[in-house]
Order: structure tokens, then C-alpha cells, then sequence
């Protein structure tokens, strides 16, 4: 399938280790891994993918607004 997750590439930003975290995160409340993931019809995979990268997107935007609120309330200036 390609490179583990583990990985990390030239010009990587800060939230790519969370973000890979989430997916990974969310295809094992899936019942699947990276592994058996190839194991998959494409359909399936791509189905999954596209969900798990929802999911990352998501739980990365409320970590950002989390630390966003944080940062107000501790310096409202």
C-alpha cells in the first residue's frame, strides 16, 4: 500500500503526526488497520480514507479552537 503512516516527509507540518493518528484512530473504531485495509475492495478503501480523513479534519479544527480559547482566555488582550 505505500509508506507507513509513521513516516515523515520533507516539509511536514506540525499537525501531521496527529492527523495520522486520527485516521489511524478512526479506521481501528472501524474495525480495519492500515494493514488489513488492502485487504479491502478499492471502494471500500477509498470509502474508508475519505471517512478517516473527515474524522482527522474535524478533531484537528477542535484542536486548533481549543488552543484558540485557551490563548483568549489566558491573554484576552
Amino acid at each position: 500500500m505505500g509508506a507507513p503512516l509513521e513516516t515523515h516527509e520533507p516539509g511536514e507540518g506540525p499537525q501531521s503526526k496527529l492527523e495520522r493518528n486520527y485516521i489511524q484512530e478512526y479506521l481501528h473504531s472501524q474495525g480495519v488497520n492500515l494493514e488489513s485495509l488492502g485487504n479491502l475492495p478499492k471502494d471500500e478503501q477509498q470509502h474508508l480514507m475519505r471517512a478517516a480523513s473527515q474524522y482527522a479534519s474535524l478533531k484537528l479544527a477542535e484542536v486548533e479552537s481549543r488552543a484558540k480559547f485557551r490563548h483568549d482566555i489566558h491573554d484576552p488582550a
